[in-house]
């Protein structure tokens, strides 16, 4: 029986794309570099250590790359009241989720400040239970961690989740925490999310007799 939904951030709630760019370009500026869309295309996603590292090489201490990228997710939070908006039916489906009486977290692996700028900015807070951000446990994803985190802070057993992500190691992710898992093409093609219990183009397409399906 479905009692809780795990939501992805980034590309399933929220279309959060323009305001990273914005945030990597102000930032690189500072530092005399520049970025075109399609070379940020390449690193979303990415944490900021890797791409740190590759748009500026390995020798940069641990310490430079905390604050880089602490200083990069502020600059990303300015940008977040005017360039973050809802993706296609999340807005309606957390309303109904809340309605039907499920147990709602946001499970992300970007910053717990950057998770409640989002969640602010779009006047989603009053329908999530928890908010849980993977940011700073030992594995991300394809780890199933921050998933059996969420789960555990909605007091839902993991056969009871059903998560929903854009990420091919988010789904990973739901899988190996053994969680029904709907995946929407918003991020990548549908054969790269093959690990899915579901694929769709995005929560506009997610019926209600789909998700009950998966449950049955």
């Amino acid at each position: 029986m479905l009692r809780a939904i795990l939501w992805d951030m980034d590309g399933v709630v929220a279309d959060t794309e323009g305001a990273h760019l914005l945030a990597w370009r102000q930032f690189l500026a500072e530092r005399g570099h520049s970025v075109t869309a399609e070379q940020f295309a390449v690193t979303f996603g990415m944490a900021n250590p890797e791409i740190l590292r590759r748009w500026f090489g390995d020798a940069l201490s641990a310490e430079e790359i905390h604050a880089w990228s602490a200083h990069k997710e502020a600059l990303f939070r300015t940008y977040v009241p005017t360039h973050v908006r809802a993706l296609p039916g999340s807005l309606e489906w957390l309303r109904r989720g809340r309605e039907r009486g499920y147990r709602q977290a946001i499970a992300s692996s970007g910053e717990m400040a950057n998770i409640v700028a989002v969640v602010a900015a779009l006047e989603i807070g009053n329908r999530f239970d928890a908010l849980v951000s993977g940011a700073f446990l030992p594995r991300s994803k394809p780890d199933p961690a921050i998933f059996l985190h969420a789960a555990a802070a909605l007091g839902a057993a993991p056969e009871e989740c059903l998560v929903v992500e854009d990420g091919i190691v988010g789904v990973e992710a739901a899988r190996r925490a053994g969680m029904c898992c709907v995946a929407l093409t918003t991020t990548h093609p549908a054969e790269r999310l093959a690990g899915a219990d579901l694929i769709v183009q995005d929560l506009s397409a997610l019926s209600e007799e789909m998700v009950e399906a998966l449950f049955g």
